[in-house]
């Protein structure tokens, strides 16, 4: 898990836009599955081994209905959106 002071810092490299963390995936699962997405710019990044991999280049594209999504998602387990 990544410590919130960490999460508050970090922006997507691309946009500069704040990020959406899900900590334990997008079914709330495990921490495994933890990845920060940016509804700006409409990037997934990955976490590997508890670091954030902030490369656009490594980023997985999600479409707006994707995003639309799991912004909702976030509002219902109740994560910090932007």
């Amino acid at each position: 898990m990544l410590p919130n002071e960490l999460v508050e810092v970090l922006v997507c490299p691309k946009s500069k836009q704040p990020l959406i963390y899900f900590p334990r995936g997008e079914a709330d699962r495990e921490e495994a599955e933890a990845f920060l997405l940016c509804p700006g710019s409409l990037l997934r990044y990955r976490i590997q081994d508890g670091v954030p991999v902030m490369l656009v280049d490594e980023a997985v594209a999600v479409s707006p209905q994707a995003v639309e999504a799991l912004v909702a998602r976030a509002r219902e387990l109740g994560l910090k959106c932007a």
